[in-house]
């Protein structure tokens, strides 16, 4: 079975083959493939801004009402790179990916960072091919049933919350371990986080890294309250 194949085996009648084919070719395919004109990065940025106006839709109606606040928390968890990741392998469309070898050979076809581009672009194309009817195919079999565990999907707090801030600022973002507790061999941390002197959250860990983390949540789920 190749994309165009999968694809019908949803309802989707695929009108450009050649576009949707070219959302499964990487960057590193067409570097050692110079008959390949495009890769899938374009797409990719079209896929993304497709997806976060169908998840923005999807929560916007959900029923009872949504805050802004939890739109916000639960649009960032299911837009999420580990979260594209799964809804990619869900659809097993990481077989069809066009890869270089060398990309290949150290473990591209199951990196979530390529993953999930590939997904991006596979709803990039799609929604210049069809518009939102496929988009709304694919995306409504895969994240509808993921809604109530989304918070699964973000592990790198870290990471959120400070392209969170930096959205808005350039603000940097500092943790600073309040408290060490505990035996030497089994310790517990407590940290916080701060922005220009100002605490955001705090989080404890049994590790400084996991106490990071759980500052990083802590502050997030604040700010986007």
């Amino acid at each position: 079975m190749n994309i165009i194949e999968f694809l019908n085996s949803k309802g989707i009648k695929v009108n450009d083959e050649e576009l949707i084919n070219t959302a499964f070719v990487h960057s590193s395919y067409v570097n050692e493939h110079k008959s390949e004109k495009h890769d899938n990065e374009r797409l990719e940025f079209m896929g993304d801004a497709v997806l976060q106006v169908w998840v923005s839709k999807f929560l916007f109606n959900q029923e009872p009402i949504l805050s802004e606040g939890k739109m916000t928390t639960l649009r960032a968890q299911l837009v999420c790179e580990q979260a594209l990741a799964a809804y990619s392998r869900y659809f097993n469309l990481n077989r069809f990916l066009k890869l270089g070898l060398g990309e290949e050979k150290t473990g591209g076809r199951e990196r979530d960072s390529i993953i999930a581009d590939n997904f991006e672009a596979t709803l990039g194309a799609l929604y210049l091919d069809q518009g939102m009817d496929a988009i709304d195919i694919l995306l409504s079999e895969c994240i509808i049933p993921n809604v109530k565990n989304a918070d699964n999907f973000i592990s790198d707090y870290k990471t959120k919350l400070q392209e969170y801030i930096q959205a808005d600022s350039r603000k940097s973002l500092i943790y600073d371990v309040l408290s060490v507790t505990g035996p030497s061999n089994h310790p517990t941390f407590e940290v916080a986080v701060l922005s220009d002197g100002i605490k955001l959250g705090t989080g404890v860990g049994f590790s400084k890294k996991k106490a990071e983390q759980n500052a990083a949540k802590n502050a997030f789920d604040k700010l986007v309250r």
